[in-house]
């Protein structure tokens, strides 16, 4: 059963933006850390690269050193969606990102995660 679906990757070039999505319809959204991950080509089998984690409320934040200043994190628990706005993006950003979700942000951040999601691909091209 899949209780958290990512959407909004797709092919762009270098310096553009993407925001990434994903739904979680079928869970109690608003009482869990979210975060994103991602897995970069050639890296199957290795661990996922953090990115960013939000707190429940949104109040608190992380980010990994390669995405700072560059992506965002937000989520929408009315609607059940976390949120990654991604800006200036290069061909190092070339990943699977995954959603993922955990009882804290700073866990999420640890790898803490008790869900994951399916992962979109997100291709930057030069």
């Amino acid at each position: 059963q899949v209780h958290l679906v990512e959407s909004g990757g797709g092919l762009v070039y270098t310096g553009d933006s993407l925001r990434l999505s994903c739904a979680a319809p079928g869970r109690t959204f608003s009482i869990y850390a979210m975060g994103w991950f991602r897995r970069a080509p050639g890296q199957e089998g290795q661990e996922r690269e953090f990115v960013a984690a939000i707190s429940w409320n949104g109040d608190h934040t992380y980010y990994g050193d390669s995405v700072k200043g560059r992506f965002t994190v937000s989520r929408d628990n009315a609607n059940k969606t976390l949120y990654l706005q991604m800006n200036s993006l290069t061909p190092e950003d070339s990943a699977v990102y995954y959603c993922a979700e955990g009882n804290t942000a700073w866990g999420v951040r640890d790898g803490y995660v008790a869900q994951w999601g399916q992962g979109t691909q997100v291709t930057v091209s030069s």
